[in-house]
C-alpha cells in the first residue's frame, strides 16, 4: 500500500505543478482563462494577480507532497507521512472549498481532489 501512497501523491502533486502552471504562466492566454470559466481576456487581465497568488497555493502543495515522498523513500516516515498527509489532506480541502463556490465547480472540484484523497487514504492504510 505504501507504493499505491506513494504514487497517487506523486499525481496529485504533478496535477497541482499543472495547474501552477495555468494560474501563474499562462493565466492570459485564451485556452488557458475559457478553461476557468473567464468570460473575456479583460477579465483574464483583470484577474491575473489573483491567479498568479493562487498558483502558487498550489505549487507549494506539490511540493509538500513531493518532500513527503522524498522523506518517506529516504525512510523517515514519520516526516515523510505527515508531509505527505498534509499536503494531499489540504488539496482535498482546497477541492471542498471550491466545490461550495457554486455546482459548476463539481467537475474541477473532482478533478483536483480525487487522487490527493486517495492517497491520504492508502497513506494512512500504509501506516497502520
Amino acid at each position: 500500500m505504501t507504493t499505491a501512497a506513494l504514487v497517487l501523491a506523486g499525481l496529485a502533486a504533478a496535477l497541482h505543478v499543472f495547474i501552477w502552471t495555468m494560474e501563474s504562466i499562462t493565466w492570459t492566454q485564451p485556452a488557458t482563462w475559457k478553461r476557468f470559466g473567464v468570460a473575456s481576456q479583460a477579465d483574464a487581465d483583470t484577474t491575473e494577480s489573483l491567479a498568479y497568488n493562487q498558483g502558487y497555493y498550489n505549487l507549494f502543495l506539490a511540493v509538500g507532497a513531493a518532500a513527503g515522498i522524498v522523506f518517506e523513500l529516504a525512510d523517515h516516515d514519520d516526516v515523510g507521512w505527515t508531509l505527505v498527509i498534509f499536503a494531499c489532506g489540504s488539496m482535498v480541502a482546497a477541492s471542498l472549498v471550491l466545490i461550495t463556490t457554486g455546482l459548476s465547480y463539481a467537475r474541477a472540484a473532482a478533478t483536483q481532489g480525487t487522487i490527493p484523497a486517495l492517497a491520504v487514504i492508502a497513506s494512512l492504510i500504509a501506516m497502520s
